[in-house]
């Protein structure tokens, strides 16, 4: 049949419910793999939001990578396209089931997001792309389909957000709460092999009710008239697209830092990034990206001038904030590049630019800015870069007319307004602190904010104002830190800084926002362990006791390095094994001129460098007879070190006698039941100690902590208990009804959440 035959009614009719379908399988199916095979990652290298965002850079590069497949098709005839896409769905499906390759130790060293990448790229990387072709190749088929407005397909991109938005939700919510990871794997590859027949029989009806050029199809005229596609218009394309992808990275990466890395979190910026899509692509996204171009300028100045102040006591207010933030400026920028699409023949080009322009965006956070910045300088860069993409309008006439006008008062604004800003923010910078500020910088800060909202409009001078009040808002703090050496570095699995009190005389590690570690600066009390490894905390009383316990040569197992602290509870002739995934906190914790508990109290230690759990399946049966796990994430343990085989592997490794302590302290979760949980199926027994240090505690550097203690029975559990000479303060754990034992294949972390309020 000739390619310009008309199409059928019944089979137009067919048709859009058909592509609808397969245009949101295909989007339900892209978006449902990224925090599954994330999760898969996890044990290989640990619970670092990195994880998450090299990852998501993987899927920007690979549905890139898709688009310009789709681009490429385009000029093949019909029936050639099909065939080929077929033949590349069919090869791509000999690599299922999906799942994780095998390629040897992971690199934890400065290489470990280039070996991630490899990862993803050999074990889903074919499926991926041939998915990924599918909402610009489908609706590009169904372009071909008929004359007009029957042919027009951009409502497919709705369903497209759709099924991305459905399948990203769909995870957290329904499949890891109530499926194990063996049954994800199989039910996403069956989803595959549908996905594959129903593409096949939609290009099948095309052909046989005949294809249209692409070309016949009318033009999209845009928001600024149907004018030509050059350069300068991609261009635009290409930054609208990057930076919205930047700041979604960028914003999970504080969000996941200082809670858990896990799906539950991880999708949230990516959702928030999802729905912008979905509201500027629908019907009414004219009018929606109308009301986020006027909101945006005032949310960046609500929630984005605090962007880098340092918020200890309020993460969770705070990553509220930047979501909506990033949901307001997503949608924005993304309804500004939706309103510019070109004509439906130049459909998979305009795609193609967009996937550009997200991967631009994830390669600034997820590659560039680690290996440059030792703090999230990317996220107020991002933000800045938004201030200037805006096509926001002056609020007023009278107030744009300000700033143009010929008169004295418009030349004085735009003369003095830079450099007043520019004054006022070092002035601020230099004396400003968040627990006291006076009238005087009160009205500074207003002042300043007032000429960003009458620089709305004027994209240039409301970005550089904005970026004053950044700087006097923590902004300069932050570049001080930066400029004294070493004081604050970053990894692959996080950034750490290095603080000294001098109201308290002590030396103190952060990781993100938690405290890691303290030492004091006061050299008899050098040694002294403080914060959460106080003497009379769960693992002090179970360090003292070690020499009862298990003789002068007892086998200790550290997990976690943190500052060294737990070496300076070393006696003798012990053995210390100590394990920890980032070589850089190896290097803070060796180093005498940071911290000195290692170098003092038990230089002989041994350390081993990787994931801990993958580490310890290499050590022989009961290597240890008392093992410490204390593997944090800023506030969280990395949810892999915390299930039933996890524990078997901390068990495998401990004599018969042998102590397992598990530090449990946290804002956000209550893992008390989750210990619990494993410790019964286990059949160990398992007690916990809560430490509130007294006054005298506070003033020493102690800090609160919950540690669980668990033994093979309970007769070893009261042989320890008794020997810590404080057996009244171990108490049985408490279970949590509706809270399942987590395991590598299963685990959620929905039923253990803390009521938000209180992690304020």
């Amino acid at each position: 049949m000739p390619e310009t035959a008309a199409v059928p009614v019944i089979s137009r009719l067919a048709l859009r419910p058909l592509f609808v379908g397969i245009v949101f399988l295909g989007s339900f199916l892209l978006f449902l793999v990224q925090p599954l095979v994330a999760r898969l990652a996890l044990p290989v290298l640990g619970g670092s939001p990195s994880v998450w965002n090299t990852a998501m850079l993987f899927y920007q590069s690979a549905l890139l990578l898709g688009y310009a497949y789709a681009h490429a098709l385009q000029r093949l005839p019909f029936r050639t396209q099909t065939l080929v896409h077929l033949a590349l769905f069919a090869a791509a499906a000999l690599t299922l089931p999906i799942g994780l390759r095998e390629l040897g130790g992971a690199d934890t060293g400065s290489a470990a997001a280039l070996w991630l990448l490899k990862l993803l790229a050999l074990s889903i990387g074919p499926v991926f792309v041939a998915v990924a072709a599918q909402a610009p190749l489908m609706q590009a088929w169904f372009a071909r389909s008929g004359d007009g407005e029957a042919a027009s397909p951009w409502f497919l991109y709705a369903a497209s957000n759709a099924g991305s938005l459905s399948g990203l939700l769909a995870y957290p919510f329904l499949l890891e709460p109530f499926s194990s990871l063996p049954f994800q794997q199989m039910l996403w590859s069956a989803g595959y092999l549908l996905l594959m027949g129903l593409v096949g029989l939609g290009g099948w009806l095309i052909l046989k009710a005949g294809a249209r050029p692409p070309a016949t199809v009318p033009d999209h005229v845009s928001a600024h008239g149907a004018r030509p596609v050059g350069w300068g218009r991609r261009l635009h394309w290409l930054l609208l697209a990057a930076v919205p992808s930047g700041l979604m990275l960028s914003t999970t990466t504080h969000i996941t830092t200082d809670i858990m890395a896990m799906p539950l979190l991880w999708v949230l910026p990516l959702a928030a990034y999802l729905i912008s899509f979905i509201l500027v692509f629908s019907a009414g996204g004219a009018g929606v990206t109308r009301i986020a171009v006027w909101v945006a300028p005032i949310a960046l100045l609500l929630f984005g001038a605090g962007a880098m102040l340092s918020f200890e006591r309020s993460a969770t207010a705070y990553g509220m904030s930047s979501l909506l933030l990033l949901l307001i400026v997503a949608t924005a920028l993304h309804g500004t590049l939706a309103q510019d699409r070109p004509a439906a023949s130049r459909l998979t080009e305009f795609y193609l630019w967009m996937a550009a322009g997200g991967v631009v965006g994830g390669l600034f956070p997820a590659l560039i800015a680690p290996q440059v910045f030792d703090w999230v300088y990317e996220h107020p860069i991002l933000l800045l870069g938004a201030a200037l993409l805006l096509p926001a309008k002056p609020l007023t006439q009278r107030i744009g007319a300000l700033w143009t006008g010929e008169g004295l008062g418009s030349r004085l604004l735009r003369i003095l307004v830079p450099p007043l800003t520019l004054a006022l923010g070092w002035w601020l910078g230099a004396v400003y602190e968040a627990s006291a500020t006076p009238p005087l910088q009160v009205a500074a800060i207003l002042w300043m904010a007032a000429m960003a909202i009458l620089a709305i409009g004027r994209p240039l001078m409301f970005a550089w104002t904005l970026a004053m009040l950044m700087l006097a808002l923590g902004g300069w703090q932050q570049i001080d830190v930066s400029t004294i050496d070493r004081a604050r570095q970053r990894s692959f699995f996080g950034i750490y800084s290095v603080e000294n009190s001098n109201s308290t005389a002590t030396r103190r590690l952060r990781h993100g926002t938690t405290l890691h570690g303290a030492q004091s600066l006061v050299p008899e009390r050098s040694r002294m362990p403080l914060t959460y490894y106080a003497p009379q905390s769960g693992v002090g009383l179970a360090m003292e006791a070690a020499p009862e316990l298990f003789g002068p040569r007892a086998r200790i197992g550290v997990v976690g390095l943190g500052t060294g602290t737990l070496t300076c509870y070393a006696r003798g002739e012990e053995n210390w094994t100590l394990f920890e995934i980032d070589p850089l906190m190896v290097e803070l914790a060796t180093d005498p001129q940071v911290f000195s508990f290692l170098s003092q109290c038990k230089p002989d230690a041994r350390i081993v460098v990787g994931d801990a759990r993958l580490k310890l399946a290499d050590e022989p049966a009961g290597r240890f007879d008392l093992l410490v796990v204390d593997a944090f994430s800023s506030d969280a343990i990395p949810l892999h070190l915390l299930t039933k085989e996890a524990f078997q592997t901390y068990r495998r490794t401990l004599s018969a006698d042998g102590v397992l302590l598990v530090h449990v302290s946290n804002r956000f979760l209550d893992l008390e039941p989750v210990v619990a949980g494993i410790a019964k199926e286990m059949g160990e027994a398992a007690r916990m100690r809560i430490y509130v240090p007294d006054a005298e505690g506070v003033d020493e550097g102690y800090n609160a902590s919950i540690w669980i203690a668990l033994a093979a029975d309970d007769a070893a559990m009261t042989r320890f208990t008794e020997a810590s000479g404080q057996s009244e303060d171990w108490v049985p754990l408490r279970g949590k009804e509706g809270v399942p034992v987590w395991s590598d294949g299963f685990a959620s972390v929905l039923p253990v959440l803390k009521p938000f309020w209180k992690a304020f």
